[in-house]
């Protein structure tokens, strides 16, 4: 069975550089999680008016509200089977000052990833994944909801983040290259970072329960 990247990209999969066919061909199949580690040269914010939203983010690990510069990551993408029987990959960031918590499965109905954001799955976005001409991996949000209770409520354009990732490998260095920015319609660049970090690949039959997001949810 592919990962549920391969299945999202489809043909495009076999044009990402051959360590990021590795990195992102994890799950159940593989038996494989992936730990990176590594060094954020930056991470920014757009200062005062977005600090607010940032802290409180950071209460239920949607945000990070740590900023400067050569600050350590750690990246766990462990693929596990949640409890509505969906293949899950955790894409869990830890920094000194914080983490970014997301786990990701696939809508088969639309063959997009679906990322939930946070401990409790409060937040959840649609992804569209591309590969460039480098062969690296492009991922962009889509549409946000917020999940409360029996609720799934759109959120409104101007109260979004829209987030642009992109992952690459550099064969000089032998690691892998990360940049995301978070844009808002309204006060546009708002919060971004990007680094470099190695991997190394260990068995996934065990999930750290630290990795696994407090609650589930169906809804997408």
């Amino acid at each position: 069975m592919p990962s549920i990247f391969q299945l999202a990209l489809g043909d495009a999969f076999d044009r990402l550089h051959p360590q990021l066919q590795r990195r992102f061909g994890v799950g159940l199949d593989s038996g494989e999680a992936c730990v990176g580690r590594g060094v954020m040269d930056r991470i920014w914010n757009a200062g005062p008016i977005v600090r607010p939203f940032l802290a409180l983010g950071r209460r239920r690990n949607v945000l990070v509200a740590q900023s400067g510069r050569n600050i350590p990551f750690v990246i766990e993408n462990y693929p596990y089977l949640d409890s509505y029987g969906r293949e899950t990959v955790t894409f869990v960031r830890t920094f000194p000052r914080g983490r970014f918590d997301a786990t990701m499965v696939l809508n088969p109905a639309t063959g997009q990833v679906i990322d939930y954001l946070g401990t409790h799955q409060h937040l959840v976005t649609t992804l569209d994944l591309s590969v460039d001409d480098r062969g690296g991996l492009v991922i962009r949000s889509g549409r946000q909801r917020l999940l409360e209770g029996p609720l799934a409520l759109p959120i409104p354009a101007c109260a979004t983040g829209a987030a642009t990732v992109t992952e690459h490998f550099d064969d000089r260095s032998e690691r892998f290259t990360i940049a995301v920015t978070v844009s808002n319609p309204l006060l546009g660049r708002i919060f971004g970072y990007w680094g470099s970090f190695t991997v190394s690949y260990v068995e996934a039959a065990s999930v750290p329960a630290t990795v696994r997001p407090r609650r589930e949810s169906a809804r997408c």
